[in-house]
């Protein structure tokens, strides 16, 4: 199932996004969601690997701080304590060191934990610390996102006007700084010029950037996770709510099998869900972000969640209780009707014994005599449908009884010469021929041929038309044809055993000297051809009456 719906999704992310089925997107994404704990098995295995590097005697002061970024890159978005712990490793291995490019890049790390978490105020104490003038160009870049970030969230944030506005000069212009810094080749790059346009609204230059991102960006990995929710962002200004939730799919998709703990497109996923009265899954989403966020541990991330989720958890035991109201309501409507039953049921024996008790009434007695009638009409009936049989029946135990003495009487003639033959050959000492005869299938040939012979004549002569009722009741197309001089072939001989009552395949195999399992493939194969339900057919071949109920019936 899993692989089916991996499967599903890669043609979904390299197919257009107007072709998604959001319902099919939810079911990948409650696959997913099944499967996170595997997601996070695989990131902790990545994460123990590079742990052991650490365990290296050999380890020098530099191998080992670039071993720890390592870690911290893993953790950015899985445990923002365990981050914390291994920038704080590193700040103390460049302080011992003396080394002033490690110590900047480990605080710029720290300041960029702390911003991406909400602690916004000591975000900016960090930076007062690093020089900028001593970064080199790559480090001179994060030192501007990091600004950027901070006063951004703090503009989005802010509900003072002044404080807004003075944000909004300050992202202006960490944004420029930054833009200067960046290779118009870079995803960074466009995303600030993606904001840009969003900001200010002109959405098709907006969406039409985002798309080339997105076609360059990998599912399972935070980039296309964060280009998802921005694409969602542009279909939320455009008042699209099927195509918004669409995108925060495939983003809490993404943030799943990259095993994402920092993420934001669960919680707004589930705050829409529940917006239009899909309580289930609202919850559902919601407490997964809910634990992702504890297990994260991130400051902001519980304030998002924590003005929503209440809301959510409410309407969801709403729900719960709503539901046990109504199981209450149930079983006390069902209490009554099983009492209201066993009243009527009392009733009901007490009415019976007083009806018992008054037989002499003339209008139960018309009513018993009526039901009498009733019974012996039908009695008539099954007997006249007994009689039809007992006459069928006999008819065909003296055509049979007949043909039978007349084979065993057959049989010990040629019993008995065969018995002379064989004599005589002893006699003779012709040994050698006397071999070849009794090796000879010719005989039991022969006489099966005879039986087959005796069997058909003798059955046609009871059912005559039993060649045409059968092929009445098969496909225009099947209907059995007989070679000329047969009167009837295999398949026909086994429905005319089974008409005789011979259901059991191993008894037919052997009168007809065939394997079970040749019979059952050919009572099968006839079956498939029939014109009707062929789990009818047998039963309409045991209807086909024979000749003297039909004269019976006729008369």
């Amino acid at each position: 199932m899993r692989s089916i719906l991996g499967l599903w999704l890669l043609f979904g992310v390299l197919w257009p996004a107007q072709s998604e089925s959001l319902d099919s997107l939810l079911l990948v994404l409650d696959q997913e969601i099944q499967e996170r704990s595997a997601y996070d098995s695989q990131r902790e295995l990545r994460i123990s690997s590079i742990k052991g590097l650490l365990d290296d005697p050999n380890l020098d002061p530099s191998e080992k701080y670039h071993v720890q970024a390592q870690l911290i890159r893993e953790y950015a978005t899985y445990t923002f304590d365990s981050a914390l712990h291994y920038i704080n490793q590193n700040i103390s291995l460049a302080e011992e060191q003396g080394n002033s490019e490690f110590l900047s890049e480990a605080r710029l790390y720290q300041a960029k934990m702390l911003a991406y978490s909400g602690s916004y105020k000591e975000a900016l104490d960090i930076l007062q610390l690093v020089d900028k003038e001593t970064l080199k160009e790559s480090t001179v870049r994060m030192y501007f996102m990091v600004y950027h970030k901070v006063y951004e969230d703090l503009h989005f944030y802010s509900r003072i006007e002044s404080n807004n506005q003075n944000y909004r000069v300050l992202l202006d212009a960490y944004t420029d700084s930054l833009t200067h810094y960046l290779n118009p080749d870079t995803d960074l790059y466009w995303d600030l010029i993606e904001k840009e346009y969003r900001d200010s609204r002109k959405m098709e230059k907006c969406l039409e950037i985002n798309k080339k991102r997105m076609a360059q960006a990998k599912m399972a990995t935070p980039q296309y996770a964060l280009i998802a929710f921005q694409r969602s962002l542009i279909h939320e200004i455009n008042g699209d709510i099927e195509q918004q939730k669409v995108y925060l799919s495939l983003s809490a998709i993404s943030d799943l099998r990259a095993s994402i703990k920092d993420n934001a497109s669960l919680t707004q996923l589930a705050l829409l869900l529940y917006e239009e009265k899909e309580i289930d899954r609202a919850y559902r989403y919601i407490k997964v972000s809910f634990e992702d966020a504890e297990f994260f541990n991130s400051r902001l991330r519980f304030i998002e969640i924590s003005n929503i989720f209440p809301l959510i958890t409410a309407a969801y035991q709403k729900r719960i209780d709503k539901q046990n109201e109504q199981l209450r309501t149930s079983l006390a409507l069902i209490s009554l009707l099983s009492l209201g039953l066993a009243i009527m049921v009392f009733v009901t024996i007490r009415q019976v014994k007083k009806v018992r008790k008054g037989r002499n009434d003339l209008r139960v007695a018309n009513m018993n005599l009526k039901e009498l009638n009733d019974e012996m009409k039908l009695a008539n009936e099954k007997l006249n449908d007994l009689n039809n049989q007992l006459v069928e029946s006999d008819s065909i135990k003296e055509q049979y009884i007949a043909s039978f003495l007349n084979i065993c009487s057959d049989f010990i003639d040629k019993l008995d010469n065969y018995r002379r033959m064989v004599k005589k050959m002893i006699t003779n000492r012709k040994y050698e021929e006397l071999y070849q005869t009794t090796n000879s299938h010719d005989l039991i040939d022969r006489e099966l041929h005879l039986f087959y012979e005796t069997f058909d004549s003798t059955f046609l002569n009871i059912y005559p038309d039993f060649v045409q009722q059968v092929n009445g009741l098969l496909l225009p197309e099947e209907k059995i044809e007989l070679k000329q001089g047969e009167l009837l072939n295999t398949e026909l001989r086994i429905f005319a055993l089974i008409r005789l009552g011979i259901q059991d395949s191993s008894q037919i195999s052997k009168l007809l000297r065939y394997s079970v399992n040749t019979i059952y493939n050919y009572r099968v194969k006839v079956k498939n051809k029939a014109a009707g339900p062929r789990d009818e057919f047998e039963d309409q071949i045991m209807q086909i009456n024979a000749i003297a109920v039909s004269k019976d019936s006729q008369s």
